[in-house]
């Protein structure tokens, strides 16, 4: 059957339109835990609040690692459609790395929370927190073990179209989970603790 759209792989076009579709039901649902934590904000009478717990600078330091990932993503993506192996792999290896910093900023920024008895039950804001960013981080990680089959089936020597259509599916992903984190911290680190 032909493609709709001349010059289109019918195979690309189908698994695009998948990924698509999925990461609009997972905005959908970053959506409803955005909207939960905004609106449980006010609700915190006392105990820990993003104002006092949350260390904006720190965890934007951590950000610009996870945002600087989409563009290491974007240039793996340019290495793999120039038949350019050691660009590719080297462009995907730097990804993984920089979504591994954000990730470990994270344990190391829940790990501080804990310590000053901030967690997911001892009020509204720790609840919205963790759960919110939380899932995210679970987000990223999915991505990162993406990322990384993906860089250890290339090496094995699995490589071609099938490579080209997983790798436009994952770096869909991984935008998404970049532009997720965008709004997260725009609202809970700098709206909130402002």
């Amino acid at each position: 059957m032909p493609s709709a759209v001349a010059g289109k792989n019918p195979a690309v076009e189908k698994t695009k339109l998948c990924m698509m579709l999925f990461l609009a039901s997972e905005a959908l649902f970053f959506v409803m835990l955005v909207l939960a934590y905004v609106y449980f904000r006010s609700a915190v009478s006392s105990g820990p609040t993003a104002h006092s717990s949350l260390d904006p600078a720190v965890t934007g330091v951590y950000t610009v690692f996870l945002l600087a990932s989409s563009g290491t993503v974007w240039l793996a993506g340019r290495g793999l459609k120039k038949q350019r192996r050691y660009s590719f792999f080297g462009w995907l290896a730097a990804s993984v790395m920089l979504g591994a910093v954000f990730l470990a900023g994270q344990g190391l920024e829940y790990a501080k929370l804990l310590r000053e008895q901030v967690s997911i039950s001892r009020n509204l804001f720790g609840t919205t927190f963790f759960t919110l960013t939380g899932i995210h981080g679970i987000h990223v990680l999915i991505g990162l073990v993406l990322l990384t089959i993906l860089f250890g089936l290339g090496l094995s020597g699995n490589s071609g179209r099938k490579q080209s259509i997983a790798f436009e599916s994952i770096s869909l992903y991984w935008h998404f989970v970049d532009a997720v984190w965008v709004v997260i911290f725009s609202i809970v680190y700098l709206w909130s603790a402002a």
